[in-house]
């Protein structure tokens, strides 16, 4: 039995598995097939190793190769998104809120997860109006200024920087990520406090009036706190923050 308070060696990745991965994370939304030279290019691996990763990776049905050389993502990754997908219960719980969000405010409501320095929109549902915002499930978005980027940064620290007492949820922003339209966020959580994700409305500016605004932010706080119940989390307490 290992000693208390003995730690574990440090753990390295396997570099080829690490090469492998970086090879498939190439492919980006719209791409069809990459020639030899865009992997190179996306990846900085030399085409010899990029030749080498290929082969294995076909064998096991992640990539696929095309009659001109290129390369496509093959049945397997989608059959593990689909795994993905199947075993992702929060969708049970955010699609009927997203649904009633739209029903009762008109605007196109989304919820968001953080991915490393972006916000990746993971389930939405579109205004019945023409003019929107078009965002589809799966992109990822920097994390700029907007209402949702904030609520990312500001509420997955633990403990809360004190900056969090100060903010009016949920928050608003104009014109953050494009001048058209704005965005109004709040914040989701999980078992043990630890944040869910952000759900936002989104909306062109010319139909968010202050009036519109007053209106819509209740609707959207009580959505929140309503979806953090049902995953099992608990809205954070304020006084929860950091002192400054």
């Amino acid at each position: 039995m290992a000693e208390n308070g003995k730690r574990r060696p440090a753990l390295e990745g396997v570099a080829s598995a690490e090469r492998a991965l970086t090879l498939l994370s190439a492919f980006r939304k719209g791409d069809r097939a990459l020639s030899l030279a865009e992997l190179a290019d996306r990846t900085g691996l030399v085409k010899s190793t990029i030749m080498r990763l290929a082969i294995s990776l076909e064998e096991h049905g992640y990539l696929a190769r095309e009659d001109d050389g290129a390369y496509r993502l093959d049945a397997e990754v989608l059959r593990l998104g689909t795994i993905y997908t199947q075993s992702f219960r929060l969708g049970a719980h955010v699609m009927p809120v997203l649904e009633e969000l739209v029903a009762r405010t008109g605007e196109t409501a989304a919820f968001y997860i953080r991915r490393g320095e972006q916000r990746l929109c993971l389930y939405r549902v579109d205004s019945p109006h023409l003019l929107r915002m078009h965002v589809r499930v799966g992109d990822a978005l920097p994390l700029d200024n907007s209402a949702i980027a904030q609520v990312l940064r500001a509420f997955a620290q633990r403990p809360l920087p004190g900056y969090v007492a100060t903010l009016d949820l949920p928050i608003v922003t104009m014109g953050a990520t494009d001048p058209h339209t704005g965005a109004m966020a709040a914040p989701v959580f999980g078992p043990g406090d630890k944040l869910a994700g952000a759900l936002a409305l989104s909306a062109p500016v010319i139909r968010w009036t202050a009036e519109a605004q007053a209106a819509v932010r209740p609707i959207l706080a009580e959505a929140a706190a309503a979806l953090t119940r049902r995953i099992g989390g608990e809205m954070p307490e304020r006084p929860l923050v950091a002192a400054e």
